[in-house]
Order: C-alpha cells, then structure tokens, then sequence
C-alpha cells in the first residue's frame, strides 16, 4: 500500500506540473519517441524495413482484394454494392495498417504512400455519417437482419459483441499517429467528429454500457494528449469504471467486476490487456492508486502462473484467453500475437510507472520469441496462435478472414525504437540492446548516446555517450534476466543453473563497481564526450526448467541464449523433433549461421530420438541435436516443433510404428475447419503421460446430423477389428455422438460390417468392435451428431 501511495504522489506532481498534452509527459518516467531514435542495428533494422516494404503493402493489398477497404467506399456511395466482408470488426483491420503507415512514414518519408493514405482517409470520411458515426456495416445495410453484425441498432449491442467501440479506438491510434507524422488534420478531425458524438451518447447519466472489446480507452487517451480535450479523458475512465456495474456481466471480456476489484487475469487475453493499458494510461494521468493496486496484482497473477516460456498469454482457443493457474498446454497453446503485442504495451507502461526492469524483463521475451514469431521472416505469412509444440501441419498463413494479428503486426514493428531507451528529470535508461543512436536533455545539457549491440547473437555492448559539457547522471543498464539468476521475474520458471559470470561493465576502459537498483545496473558519473561504456554481458546456452505445478512440462527443459528462446524443428534433426530425448548437462555449442534464416545463432548437440518398432519395443538412436531461434520456426514448409523437449525418458513420445491407419489418406463430412482431421490417425491416443497432449476432430458447430470419416488404404487390406477413442471438450462444447457404425468399400458402394452393437466408452477409452473379415480398400466411420457436436481423438483398424 505504501508503495502505492508513493507511486500516487508522483503521479499528481507531474500531473500538476504539465504544461503541454504529449504523450511522453505523464507518466514518472519518460519513453523516448521511436522518431527520436536512429536504429542501426542489423537484426531489427531488416525487420522494420521488411515491415514498411512488404507487410504495409501486403496488408493494404489484402485489405483491398477482401472487401475491407471498400466497405468504406460502397458506406461512403462512392461504389455501389454491399458489405463486402465476414465482420463488422474489419473495419479495425484497415485502421491498424493506416496506423503502422503513419509510423513508417514518420521514420521514412514516402509520397507514394503518404498520397495512398490521403486516399483512404477520404475514403473514411465519405462513410463517416452526418453526426460522426463510423460503422460501415451499419451504414450499409442499417438496421437489417442480412448480417449478424447490422441486426441490432446503433450502440444496443455494444456489448453483446457490437465492436462499434472497438473500431473507432483503433481509428483514434490511427489518426493521432497520421497527425503527428504528417500534420495534416484531415484524419483527426474524423476521429474527433466521432469521439464527439460517443462522448454525446456515453457517460454517466447517459447510456451507462461497456465496450463488448476494449480498445478505445487507450484511443480516447492517445485523443486528449493531441488535443487537450479533457472530455476523452474523462469518458475514457468512464467505461472502465462503468465496467463490474454493468448488465451484462460476463469473465469473457473483463466486465464481471469493478476494474479495481480485479486481481485475476480471466477471459479473452487481448481484451484483457488492451484493457490493462488503458488502466495504466487512466492511473498515470489521473493519480487513481486503486487502478495501480489492481494492475499490481494483475501482473503477479499473469506472470506468476499463466505466461508462457516465449513471454505469450492465453493458454485456451476456445474463448482465445487465460486458463487456470499453471494451464499452460504446449500442442494446445493459443499465444495469440495480438496478446503478445498487447503485453508489450502493458509491460511497457508499468516499466515507466515503476521504473522496475523486471517489466521491460517480460517486455523482451515476448518481443523476441512472441511477436516475432508472428510474422514470417519475409514479412508476408503470418501466425494467428504461436503453439509450442507441432506435430506436422501447422504454418502461417498469407491472411486470415479475422485478420487482427498481421494489421497489429504492421503497426507495432515501427514503434520498436521506442522501447530501447527512457529517462526522467536525472536518470537516462537503457532498457534494450539495439544498435541505435538517440539525444537526451539531461540537467539542461544535450547528451547523445550511440549504442552498438551484439545482441541477440552475442553478449557485447557499447554505449559511447557524448555531452558537449560535463554532466553528472546516473545511468541505468538493465541487466536482463537471461544474464542473471531468473528468466522471468517470479518461479514459474527457473535455470537449472546460474550464469557462469555477472555482467561486467567498464568505463573507458577500466571495469567499473556497480549498484543494482530495482534490475539496473546503476553507474553514476560524471560524464564527457567521448566516454565509452562497454557492457559483456554472459552469453550462452541456458536451459530451463518449468514449476512443478505445470504438468506438461514436467521432466523437459527449454534452452534460451540471449533474450532468444529455441525450440527443435524436424527439417534440422532427421525428420524428428517431438520423440527427441535430451540431455541438458551436455557442453552445447552455439553456431552462428549466416546462411540460414536470414542468419541465425543456433544451438548444437545431441540428441535420442525413440522409435517403437514392429514389435512395439522402443529403439534409441543417437543424433546431431540442432535448435534454432524460435521466432524462425515454420519459414521452410511444414514440421514437426518442440520447445520443451523431454529430459527423461519418463516424459519422451516415442515415435510409433506406422500402422494401417496412419498409412491412409483421411476424408471428412466436415468441409469447414477440418485442419485437425491429422488427429484421427497420428497413433496418439489418450494415455497417463501428463506431459504427452493428445489431439483431437471434431465436428463443431455441427450438430444434429450425420457426419463421417474415411481411410482409403496404401493396399488392399484384411480388416476385422475397429476402436474408436471418444472425445468430450471440458466446455461440454463437443461430446460423444449419438451413434456410429463402420462401412467397408466393396464395388464402390459403402457396405456395413456386421456388428452387433457400437459402444460408446467415456474418457478416452477405448470403443472396440470386432466383425468377420472384410477385404478392402477403404472404410467408412459414421456417426451421429445429437444436440452437441461429436469428436474423437483417434480411430484405428485392424
């Protein structure tokens, strides 16, 4: 609580003390403008520049050849026709690449694109109705039941799920970045027409509702720091505060209590932490110490039982959120990109709260293993959820019909060089190690600082600072966790041993004694120009090991070296990856390669890969052991991927015999979201290895009515024996079928086994049926959906 309080009385005095609206003055601690910072680094130069040449393009093209943009032109009467699109929420898709565009233009002017932008903002306009209102399906088919998203009218499901809200917050972001890299008024005065009327309609003693999304709490604020109107503020705070009193109370987007009561991070990860972020933005602007606590304890819940090894949240698909504590599934694991961009804001707001390096600590993880991960290497195919674990099938995908991680993608990448340096009134921080250049005014003086950085390949930095006058400040040197004792700031992981060195820091020269304050190295000097700062920092293979309370990960470790997290893809271990056993005492070496992916540190050794052969013993055979960077993984074609490799033999899938089944070409009924129809005969069945997930098909949403399978066999075979595992979801969302019966092939026509009856065993046992001997080339399982969707984890013939 003292804490609190103190952070409190910080909070007013700069309040009271703030004399213009921009954005970097009202939090204790300043960022540093990403248009204040030159980068120069090798690693993240590429990947900005890859973002502005490619993803930028990319994602406009897509957003023209999916119907995205010209929604605004057909609600706008520019074209004739209807909504071209699946969701109202599109809309935001477009805003979030407008937003990225303006960053890009910030940093590298380009008339093409600035023209390209001018179009499309008056596109906007044209659609923007009379009184402000923005919502394109709505304007389009107004109050029609032809759309689900156009059946209720203007604000009634705001929020049951109408992203009205949620659209325009984005377009706010958009619009103040548009101002601040152009000044050009043309799109913030949209913005502004439209914040009008929802400050008009929403409020206390108007219509007191939430957002369904959040979002526009952190554009309302970004709003009022352009343009001082403190109204956006206030009705910003308004639907957080609105939030826990409202009717429709629901864990799924955060309105099941007061945001102040809150100390569980529940539901949809991406609300969630939009929401976080406003909270942070509404604490420092307004002093609230209640919002702080909330926050505090907020983190604690995430970072001590629900975040992943690769800094990512929300462990189930299904609600796209958090699970439990110590839910965190590794083949089942969502890690939406989105939560990861949104964790780095969070993060990154509490960092200039708190001044803690233990926030920029998580900040880090999730920007190179997480975010990264979301985007391919050329910038053009993209990740919705990061797994930790693939058996095969998964690869990132050129867009997606809910396209909110590539449009998010394109405008984080810009704002990197933001994140590398802050600073207060005495203090100057380096919070990541990217070569990069920047100037500060500290005490009255200009200090420049040019850092040249190793990392991620290597532990070596340089900071060579340069003061026309001699000024005395404290430098602050994050030291990060990944060169220290812990890999994240609580237990829910630890090393298996500690760093074989602390980070040694010398000044010109001579190695220095430093203080360590809240994860700073503090070096406090009088300094010159010319004074060189040389950081070594332990570089080296460091492996990791999950709490206990985490079952997957029981007996595996995960490597880490540098802020990077590895993971085994099958392309670089013979074709293998999940049945590896691994020692993790071994001497790795770490080898860099330029040659691939875009040149890459990658981490050598060997390996066991198990193998069940014909007799269903398990053979051990000994193989080179290659892991590359996570954030690379699925960038040459479909494999096998592994991020927690089994340790011990206890915790290791051993690779089984190929059988009939597994053999076959698989077909389904199902024509839509089959992806997981490979479940059905990868030779995984449910077991009592906690650390060996199963997967699963299932026929959600379809209901009532038959559905089926079929093996076409390699040859002609002899069948006489079939078993069926079960499947039921914990959401009750999929449960066991009706019934089912099996076909054989004979003639081209499906003719029944003889059979009986069908049992329908629970929990994952076996559902066996024997039948006279048939010969055939294909079999047939039918089933009937009841007022549930069926699924099953694994069918075998014999």
């Amino acid at each position: 609580m003292l804490r609190s309080i103190q952070v409190l009385l910080t909070f007013c005095l700069i309040i009271i003390g703030k004399t213009g609206f921009s954005q970097d003055s009202y939090y204790p601690i300043n960022p540093v403008p990403f248009t204040d910072v030159t980068i120069k680094d090798a690693f993240w130069k590429e990947r900005i520049e890859t973002n502005r040449e490619v993803t930028i393009p990319i994602a406009f093209q897509r957003s023209e050849e999916t119907g995205r943009i010209k929604n605004f032109k057909v609600a706008g009467g520019l074209e004739e026709g209807t909504f071209n699109t699946r969701r109202g929420y599109d809309d935001s898709d477009v805003f979030k690449v407008m937003e990225g565009a303006a960053y890009a233009l910030a940093e590298h002017p380009d008339p093409e694109l600035e023209a390209y932008l001018d179009k499309l903002i008056y596109y906007v306009g044209e659609a923007q109705e009379e009184d402000g209102y923005l919502y394109t399906v709505k304007t389009i088919l107004g109050d029609s039941e032809e759309h689900r998203d156009s059946k209720a009218r203007r604000w009634e499901a705001i929020e049951q799920g109408s992203h009205e809200l949620y659209n325009v917050g984005h377009m706010y972001e958009a619009a103040v970045a548009h101002f601040e890299a152009t000044g050009k008024r043309s799109f913030l005065d949209i913005a502004i027409k439209n914040a009008d009327l929802v400050d008009k309609e929403f409020g206390w003693g108007k219509r007191e509702v939430v957002p369904g999304h959040q979002e526009i709490e952190v554009g309302l604020v970004k709003l009022y720091n352009a343009t001082g109107e403190k109204r956006y503020l206030n009705l910003a705070k308004f639907f957080l505060d609105k939030r826990g009193e409202n009717e429709h109370k629901t864990t799924y987007n955060q309105s099941h209590k007061k945001v102040t009561e809150q100390d569980e991070a529940v539901g949809h990860s991406v609300r969630a932490v939009y929401m976080y972020a406003g909270m942070a933005d509404i604490a420092a602007l307004t002093g609230d110490v209640a919002y702080v606590e909330a926050m505090d304890n907020l983190w604690h819940d995430i970072v001590d039982a629900k975040l992943y090894i690769i800094g990512g949240i929300g462990a189930a698909g299904g609600h796209e959120g958090f699970g439990g504590e110590y839910e965190l599934p590794n083949l089942r694991a969502y890690n939406e990109t989105c939560a990861a961009i949104a964790n780095v804001f969070w993060n990154y707001r509490l960092f200039l709260m708190h001044g803690d390096a233990k926030y920029v600590d998580v900040l880090e993880r999730s920007l190179y293993n997480n975010v990264l991960s979301g985007v391919s290497l050329g910038g053009d195919e993209f990740f919705y959820p990061n797994r930790m674990e693939a058996r095969g099938k998964t690869q990132r995908s050129e867009w997606f019909n809910t396209s909110c991680c590539p449009s998010n993608v394109a405008r984080y990448l810009p704002a990197v060089p933001g994140y590398i340096y802050a600073q207060d009134e005495e203090k100057l921080y380096v919070n990541l190690f990217i070569s990069s250049q920047s100037e500060f005014d500290i005490k009255g003086q200009k200090v420049r600082v040019e850092q040249s950085s190793q990392i991620p390949w290597s532990g070596q930095v340089e900071l060579k600072i340069n003061s026309d006058n001699t000024t005395r400040f404290p430098l602050h040197i994050r030291i990060p966790g990944w060169a220290s004792e812990r890999p994240v700031p609580s237990d829910l992981y630890s090393f298996t041993a500690g760093p074989s060195r602390k980070t040694i820091i010398r000044v010109n020269g001579k190695a220095v004694e430093y203080t360590m304050e809240k994860g700073y190295a503090v070096v406090e000097q009088s300094w010159k120009k010319g004074d060189l700062v040389q950081i070594d920092f332990p570089y080296e293979v460091r492996t990791i090991q999950s709490h206990s309370e985490i079952p997957t990960n029981q007996n595996r470790i995960a490597l880490q070296a540098g802020p990077v997290v590895f993971c085994v893809e099958s392309v670089d271990n013979l074709g293998y990856a999940t049945n590896l056993l691994l020692d993790g005492k071994q001497d790795f070496q770490l080898v860099y390669e330029k040659d691939l992916l875009g040149g890459v540190m990658t981490i050598h050794g060997q390996a066991d890969a198990l193998l069940e052969n014909a007799k269903g013993k398990i053979d051990k055979q000994s193989i080179p052991f290659k892991a590359i960077p996570y954030y690379a993984w699925a960038n040459r074609g479909a494999s096998d991927m592994l991020v927690w490799i089994p340790a011990e033999e206890k915790a290791a899938a051993p690779r089984p015999y190929p059988s009939l089944a597994s053999r076959s070409k698989v077909a389904t009924s199902k024509d839509r979201r089959a992806g997981a129809l490979h479940a059905v005969n990868d030779l995984i069945k449910p077991n009592n290895n906690p650390t060996l997930e199963v997967t699963n098909f299932n026929w959600w949403p379809i209901k009532e009515s038959t559905g089926w399978i079929t093996y076409e066999f390699p040859e002609e075979a002899e069948i006489s024996e079939s078993t069926v595992y079960w499947f039921k979801s914990n959401d009750g969302g999929v449960i066991y079928p009706l019934s089912w019966k099996l076909y054989y092939q004979k003639n081209g026509d499906w003719v029944p086994v003889k059979v009986s009856s069908y049992p329908v065993n629970e929990d994952g046992k076996p559902s066996r049926v024997s039948f006279p001997k048939v010969k055939t080339k294909a079999m047939k399982l039918e089933l009937v959906n009841g007022e549930k969707s069926a699924g099953l984890y694994e069918w075998e013939v014999k």
